[in-house]
């Protein structure tokens, strides 16, 4: 059986309307910016307190809008499947990488994916935000 985390993880756009993406350090995909809840921390909180972390965004919690819950494969972890709380940020933003983010990345939509995008992104995310109003 697999080993489970539950995750939270946002949606950001810039003014051209690119999703950023996230890699943290020593690893070798991209992902949403987020991670997981501490202790008596609701998902939402979470995400909002990872998107100041990791690249800098500061957003109240009661503005992230809820896009849905799915599970994936863990992009960096063998044998682990994550469980995703994942919120759109409204707006454009910009950011830059701090805490364990080595490198970001602004994914343009309408282009082909890269391969070294995390199995969230592609299985789930990407495609809803495809076939949905996204912003």
């Amino acid at each position: 059986m697999k080993h489970r985390i539950v995750v939270s993880a946002v949606c950001v756009f810039d003014p051209a309307g690119r999703l950023l993406t996230v890699r943290k350090r020593g690893t070798g995909m991209f992902m949403h910016p987020g991670g997981k809840p501490e202790a008596g921390e609701t998902a939402v909180q979470a995400a909002a307190r990872e998107l100041g972390e990791e690249v800098g965004i500061g957003i109240d919690p009661a503005l992230l809008q809820p896009m849905g819950v799915w599970i994936a494969d863990a992009a960096n972890e063998a044998d682990t499947d994550i469980e995703a709380t994942v919120f759109l940020a409204p707006g454009t933003w910009q950011a830059s990488p701090s805490a364990e983010i080595a490198e970001i990345r602004w994914l343009d939509l309408a282009a082909a994916w890269p391969a070294d995008l995390a199995p969230l992104l592609t299985d789930h995310i990407l495609p809803a935000l495809a076939a949905g109003p996204a912003r």
